[in-house]
C-alpha cells in the first residue's frame, strides 16, 4: 500500500478579523480550505466556546492577570442571549482532492463589547487538527470607534447585565466622563527620526445606519503639545460610512527636557455622530538609548 498524508491550504492565516460591527448586527466573512492531497477527506468544524470543556476553563485565573503578553482570552465575551456570537457553515462534511470548501463565519453580537473572540478548529478524520483560526470582533451602539495607544481597561465583561441609569444621569448633568486613551512615545537617543505614534479613527458600515450622516472627529491642544515637542497630524476631519483615518503624533525631545520629567501632557479628542463621544489622550513620551 502507499501511505499518503492529508494536506490542505486555508485563505487566511491564525486570525480572522472581523472589525467592528453595530450591536445586533449580522456580518459574515469566508474562508476558504483546498485539499490539496490526493485522497478525499472528511472534516468537521468545531468552535472552542461550544467545547465540552469550557466550563472547566473559565474556572482559570483570566490569562492578562496570569500573562502580561495576552490580554485577551481564547473564548471572550460572549451573547447574553445564550447563543454563540460566531457561527461556521458547513460543520462537516467531506473535500474531494483537489477541489475547495467554502466555510462562512458569521459574527451577531447582540451588545456593546470590544472583546468577542472564539477559536475555529478544523479536524480532518475526526482527529487530526488542520486548521486553528483564531476569531476576532467588537460590536459598539455607535457608529463610530477610535483604536490605539497603550491598553488602560481590563479585557473581560462582567457577566451581568449593566444598567444604563449612570449613563443618562451623567447626561442629565450636561457632562459625560470622557474614556482614556494612552499614548506612549520613545525617542531613541541620537535618532534623526522622531517618535511617532498614532490613533484610528473609523466608521462603522452598518445597513441599521443612515448612509448620509458623516462621523466627524477633532483632536483638540492647547500650546503646551508643541511647547513638550509634540506635533500632530490630521488632527480633525469627516469619515464616510466604513472609513478610516488615523492621526499621527510625533515628538522630538525639546532642548530644556530634564530627564528626570518626562512630559505628560493631554488633548481632548471628539467624534460626532448620533451621539458626541470625547476621549481623553494622554501623550507620554521618554527617551530611551539605543539597542
Amino acid at each position: 500500500g502507499h501511505g499518503v498524508v492529508p494536506s490542505t491550504e486555508c485563505s487566511v492565516g491564525e486570525l480572522l478579523d472581523l472589525g467592528y460591527v453595530m450591536a445586533r448586527d449580522t456580518v459574515t466573512a469566508t474562508l476558504k480550505i483546498q485539499n490539496t492531497s490526493s485522497l478525499t477527506l472528511p472534516f468537521s468544524v468545531q468552535l472552542e466556546s461550544l467545547s465540552p470543556a469550557r466550563d472547566r476553563e473559565r474556572q482559570k485565573i483570566p490569562s492578562f492577570l496570569t500573562s502580561p503578553l495576552q490580554r485577551t482570552e481564547i473564548v471572550g465575551t460572549q451573547n447574553y442571549n445564550g447563543f454563540s456570537v460566531f457561527s461556521v457553515s458547513p460543520t462537516e462534511g467531506k473535500i474531494e482532492a483537489g477541489t475547495s470548501q467554502d466555510f462562512v463565519v458569521t459574527f451577531s453580537p447582540d451588545h456593546e463589547s470590544l472583546y468577542y473572540s472564539d477559536r475555529l478548529k478544523v479536524l480532518l478524520f475526526g482527529k487530526h487538527t488542520a486548521h486553528e483560526i483564531q476569531l476576532k470582533g467588537a460590536a459598539r451602539d455607535h457608529p463610530m470607534f477610535v483604536e490605539g495607544g497603550v491598553p488602560l481597561d481590563v479585557p473581560v465583561e462582567s457577566l451581568a447585565v449593566t444598567s444604563p441609569v449612570a449613563p443618562q444621569e451623567a447626561l442629565k448633568g450636561g457632562k459625560v466622563p470622557p474614556l482614556s486613551l494612552l499614548l506612549l512615545l520613545e525617542f531613541v537617543e541620537g535618532s534623526a527620526e522622531p517618535a511617532r505614534a498614532e490613533i484610528t479613527v473609523g466608521a462603522i458600515q452598518s445597513p441599521l445606519l443612515a448612509a448620509k450622516k458623516a462621523v466627524e472627529f477633532s483632536l483638540d491642544s492647547g500650546p503646551e503639545l508643541p511647547r513638550a515637542g509634540f506635533e500632530l497630524a490630521g488632527p480633525r476631519g469627516a469619515l464616510e460610512r466604513g472609513q478610516l483615518k488615523r492621526i499621527g503624533v510625533s515628538w522630538v525631545p525639546p532642548a530644556d527636557l530634564q530627564s528626570s520629567d518626562p512630559p505628560l501632557v493631554s488633548a481632548l479628542l471628539t467624534l460626532r455622530g448620533d451621539i458626541t463621544e470625547s476621549y481623553r489622550v494622554l501623550l507620554m513620551a521618554r527617551v530611551v538609548s539605543a539597542p
